[in-house]
């Protein structure tokens, strides 16, 4: 096992929560200019597979061999943990917004020691249940259920991307018991981007169209970049990269102390919603959010696990 760096390990956690914070807007934006949901999840899918296959073949060629009773677990993570998971949050970030979609999704954080307890058996400290209320409580004054002006299908979809983020989180964390981080990240993007490519009508792609300038939006209306290079920055600083520093950060830190400096992801993409695209919220949902965040962190340090070799 390597020799641990906690404050690399932290620096590398906070990376990716301001690259998936960010990535909230940027899917937004690109998914307003006319690219579908189904179109970004595998562009996305298949940026990151290529880039996770050249760093397994360049560090872990010969762990690219698999046993077969993994298949299945594999195919779970990369439909489900990785497709679903960009799909439903996606589609979500169109109907809500974007603090709000990745608020409700970061559950996920407070359904996995759950999961876990009743699936499991593992042992999970009481104090879960002080987070499961707060998160739910928190949630329906976000939600404002009294008079709520949020869209329903973009509630629900938000809610599908908690369920595949908290499937993504318990088989990816267990899968990694037994293969290279590298590898199952190969895995999973292959099978999300095998899913998802006769879903995303590629024979309707306007290819000549990834030249056209593409309108940032918002409070950045009026900049243009190419819609080949918003796509490009999705697929690797939206996706790979932000993945690869979560993954070493794990490295570094426990995954209790990794999930609770992802959880800024939700506060940095309210941020940057609200200085790109403009998007505000009421105070009254600002509190309900931060009731929702301080359940997660209690949600988060409510699991008590043993210590895990992670395959290097």
């Amino acid at each position: 096992m390597s020799q641990k760096h906690p404050t690399l390990g932290v620096i590398f956690a906070l990376i990716a929560a301001v690259l998936f914070g960010l990535n909230a807007s940027t899917t937004k934006v690109i998914i307003q200019s006319g690219i579908s949901a189904e179109q970004v999840v595998f562009i996305r899918s298949l940026f990151s597979f290529s880039l996770a296959l050249i760093w397994a073949l360049i560090a872990n060629r010969q762990a690219l061999k698999i046993s077969p009773r993994l298949l299945p677990r594999l195919l779970v993570l990369g439909v489900v943990g990785v497709g679903m998971l960009q799909w439903t949050y996606s589609s979500s970030l169109v109907r809500l917004p974007v603090g709000i979609a990745l608020l409700i999704e970061y559950t996920a954080v407070l359904w996995v020691p759950i999961v876990a307890m009743l699936l499991f058996k593992e042992k999970v400290s009481r104090v879960i249940w002080l987070g499961a209320v707060m998160v739910l409580g928190g949630l329906a004054v976000v939600a404002q259920i009294w008079d709520s002006q949020l869209d329903g299908i973009g509630i629900l979809l938000a809610l599908g991307a908690a369920a595949s983020l908290t499937i993504y989180f318990i088989t990816g964390e267990r899968i990694q018991r037994v293969l290279p981080t590298n590898v199952v990240m190969a895995y999973g993007m292959l099978f999300a981007s095998l899913f998802f490519l006769p879903l995303s009508d590629l024979s309707n792609f306007r290819f000549d169209a990834l030249g056209s300038p593409l309108d940032l939006s918002g409070n950045l209306s009026g900049i243009e970049v190419p819609l080949w290079l918003a796509l490009s920055w999705l697929g690797v600083m939206g996706s790979f990269l932000p993945m690869a520093f979560s993954y070493l950060a794990l490295r570094h830190l426990s995954a209790t102390i990794v999930g609770i400096i992802a959880t800024s992801e939700t506060v940095l993409a309210f941020g940057f919603a609200l200085a790109w695209l403009g998007e505000l919220i009421t105070l009254t949902q600002a509190l309900g959010g931060i009731v929702v965040v301080i359940g997660i962190l209690i949600a988060q340090t409510a699991r008590k696990q043993s210590a895990v070799k992670v395959v290097e």
